[in-house]
């Protein structure tokens, strides 16, 4: 399964990791994503949404 927000498309970002020594190593950071039941037109659903947009209010959750 993607790593990647359902509502704004938010995926991993790639870069490096720098040592004292100035050593680089790939690593990457994963968006904060919550299994969540959200309100959609055809009904509830559970998408995996970032937490950016629980907070903002960009879905509605189901009760």
């Amino acid at each position: 399964m993607a790593k990647r927000c359902e509502v704004c498309g938010k995926g991993p970002r790639y870069g490096h990791t720098i040592s004292h020594a100035h050593n680089l190593t790939n690593r990457r950071w994963n968006p904060n994503l919550q299994r969540q039941r959200v309100q959609t037109a055809g009904g509830t659903k559970r998408i995996k949404i970032c937490t950016r947009c629980i907070r903002s209010g960009k879905v509605h959750k189901a009760s």
